[in-house]
């Protein structure tokens, strides 16, 4: 791609991601929402405006982005969080994850869904959208116990959903006369690594950063942390998300010598984010949508129930406010890349479902990625709605 064009395009994308949090305002819609919309209509699916590089971007611009938002999820997995909330962070997100898979495992396995699909599909569900979230609460500047619990929740669900699908494609692999070992030695190194590269580059980060400008991390530290933590992920084939939330958690809580962890990464972080978002969106093949069928209405339908049924159980088990259990679970709808990536993996793991497994995560994450930030905002709403009340 020429250097006029890169520039033209990089500069068009951020101008439109002011338009469209203006949209946001105005609307009340939220601009996550927006900026996927716009990709869609913008990418192939749509009139195809942009240009045909900018395919190669999306892999490093969703790392980049995700990385820094992983990082500050971390950030705020502090002790005082988990005195206040951690019974209930733990409870809600083990149970939406477990739950939401078994309804989506089972529900599919009863209308006479095929048995491996069935536990690609269960594994996939769980998955969330960390970015779209922590957006959705930031623009809708709620800072209460609740969307600090949710970010919470966020922070980590992504880490046993990881599990649970690995677990879940190795019961696969042996229910097709597989090795399962493939399966669960891959999901050790993407969780085990994800912890080792996490402590590797968190612990020297809490303690050296923050020492060059007296108070505070710069900049370069900030951002050179997260694209190092990035990079030694994709290089060992582990997580980055967990390795960047991890290093979070790390810094947030041994860093005694500065009292935010890496406040600049927000600074910069909206516009990878409008970036990523937009790319996203690009990226969808709308011509999924109608291959989802049947079985693809009730993926969607039993994801959504696993999710109220998770997050009002969790909650209630672990003793939240009413008003919380009720309206946890529809807070956790958004889904994003990081089902996109388990459905690849799964793909590769059994090339015969290939075609049935992308074409329903693909089909089902359009809609969860566009509707999901709806939920989202809409549950925020409601509990401040009802607090204030």
């Amino acid at each position: 791609m020429p250097n006029s064009q890169f520039l033209i395009t990089i500069g068009a994308l951020l101008l439109i991601g002011l338009a469209m949090d203006e949209l946001g305002r105005r609307t009340r819609l939220p601009r996550v929402t927006l900026l996927v919309l716009f990709g869609i209509a913008a990418g192939p699916s749509g009139l195809d405006l942009l240009p045909a590089a900018i395919d190669g971007w999306y892999p490093l611009v969703a790392v980049m982005a995700l990385v820094m938002v992983a990082f500050l999820l971390g950030g705020r997995l502090t002790r005082d969080l988990f005195v206040e909330n951690g019974r209930h962070i733990i409870s809600v997100s083990i149970a939406a994850v477990l739950i939401t898979a078994s309804f989506v495992g089972f529900g599919l396995w009863l209308i006479g869904v095929d048995p491996l699909l069935c536990l690609v599909l269960a594994g996939i569900s769980t998955a969330t959208a960390p970015a779209a979230t922590q957006d959705v609460v930031r623009r809708c500047k709620a800072e209460g116990p609740f969307s600090r619990l949710l970010l919470g929740i966020v922070a980590i669900d992504d880490a046993w959903g990881l599990v649970l699908f690995s677990l879940l494609l190795a019961l696969g692999q042996a229910l097709v006369g597989q090795s399962p070992y493939s399966a669960l030695s891959s999901g050790l190194i993407e969780v085990g690594g994800a912890v080792l590269v996490g402590a590797a580059v968190g612990f020297p980060t809490a303690y050296m950063t923050g020492r060059l400008q007296p108070g505070e991390p710069s900049q370069a530290e900030a951002l050179g942390v997260v694209f190092l933590c990035g990079g030694l992920s994709l290089a060992l084939g582990a997580s980055f998300l967990l390795a960047a939330m991890i290093t979070g958690l790390i810094v947030a809580n041994f860093a005694r010598h500065h009292t935010r962890a890496f406040h600049e990464i927000e600074n910069i972080e909206w516009p990878f984010m409008v970036l990523f978002f937009v790319l996203a969106g690009a990226s969808l093949d709308i011509a999924a949508l109608p291959a989802i069928g049947f079985t693809g209405i009730v993926y969607l339908l039993l994801r959504i129930l696993g999710r109220l049924a998770g997050g009002w159980l969790g909650g209630r088990f672990s003793g939240m406010r009413p008003d919380y259990s009720r309206w946890i679970g529809i807070a956790l709808m958004p889904q994003a890349g990081v089902a996109l990536g388990m459905a690849l993996v799964a793909a590769h793991a059994f090339p015969g479902a290939r075609d049935q497994i992308l074409a329903m995560a693909i089909g089902t994450t359009i809609l969860f990625e566009l509707g999901g930030p709806i939920l989202t905002q809409w549950a925020l709403t409601n509990v401040d709605r009802e607090i204030s009340t």
